[in-house]
């Protein structure tokens, strides 16, 4: 009884003081619901780092990849500190208990050809005017899934002056461009948008029923577009954002100014798209190089 008291306490600071969203919300949740189940009884506030290490050796038993530790490990530290904050433990067990290292991977982008591809196939329907308008949205500003889904008709959006503004991670708002087709797109779609939309639905994007669109339907709609398009990837909403990053990058090499395009809190998260940068001039070299062409 103790531990879901103060599980639900911990949840609750988050969710009022803190702000974090209903999905991290769920996620804490559920970390720490298994932080109870593999305590078996145990009280919390007595775990050692020996005990905590070996709840983390069992779950990597159960296949859980070591991304999925890392980000269990971090729930768990948040909620020991928490407790320490409060008075009931003394030390946090969970500090100094690291996930097994994960393979390190970079994030998939189309090339611009694809990407060109993808966003000049056909839309005649309302609907495929809206999804137009998103995946043209993803592509011109960078911007998050649920940064896209979360806009309003007649908030954020300016086409005059061809720009977007979000509220992103941790409540970070920024501003960024809209380039010339993602305007014309959003236009096309705000043409034909009251014939879907419920009335009083303030969602500049919504789903067949007129009201807001689900996450999970945009990056459907992504997919059945890509194949329509003829791609042969899979393309989901994020590899917009990452395709996006990419492009820029490329024609710019300003990293500081992807990263402030792409709301990015540290310069060493925007740093993984001049790996993607590189792997392009590498092709280029490979292709071009008197000395790299192979025989």
């Amino acid at each position: 009884m103790e531990a879901g008291v103060h599980i639900r306490q911990f949840l609750d600071e988050l969710a009022h003081q803190r702000r974090a969203s209903p999905h991290t919300l769920a996620a804490y949740g559920h970390d720490l619901a298994l932080l109870v189940e593999l305590a078996a009884g145990e009280p919390l506030a007595a775990a050692t780092q020996a005990r905590i290490r070996h709840h983390a050796m069992r779950l990597h038993g159960r296949d859980y990849s070591p991304r999925s530790l890392a980000r269990i490990l971090s729930a768990w530290r948040a909620f020991y500190r928490w407790l320490g904050h409060h008075g009931e433990v003394a030390v946090n067990p969970v500090e100094g208990v690291r996930a097994p290292r994960a393979p390190h991977r970079l994030p998939k982008a189309l090339a611009v050809d694809q990407t060109q591809a993808l966003l000049d196939g056909p839309a005649c329907e309302p609907l495929e005017l809206r999804d137009r308008a998103m995946f043209e949205l993803f592509y011109s500003s960078g911007l998050r899934l649920a940064e896209l889904a979360a806009l309003d008709v007649r908030c954020g959006v300016d086409l005059d002056e061809a720009e977007v503004t979000v509220t992103g991670k941790r409540d970070k708002t920024r501003t960024v461009p809209v380039g010339r087709q993602a305007c014309a797109a959003l236009s096309a779609w705000l043409a034909v948008r009251s014939a879907i939309a419920a009335p009083e639905e303030v969602a500049l994007f919504v789903g067949a029923r007129g009201r807001r669109i689900a996450v999970s339907v945009i990056g459907q709609r992504l997919s059945r577009w890509a194949r329509q398009q003829g791609l042969e990837v899979h393309v989901h909403p994020h590899m917009l954002r990452h395709s996006f990053a990419s492009h820029v990058l490329q024609s710019s090499g300003d990293l500081r100014a992807v990263q402030e395009l792409l709301g990015h809190a540290s310069i060493r998260t925007t740093q993984i798209y001049t790996h993607l940068d590189f792997q392009h001039l590498a092709k280029v070299y490979d292709a071009a190089h008197p000395r790299a062409k192979k025989r």
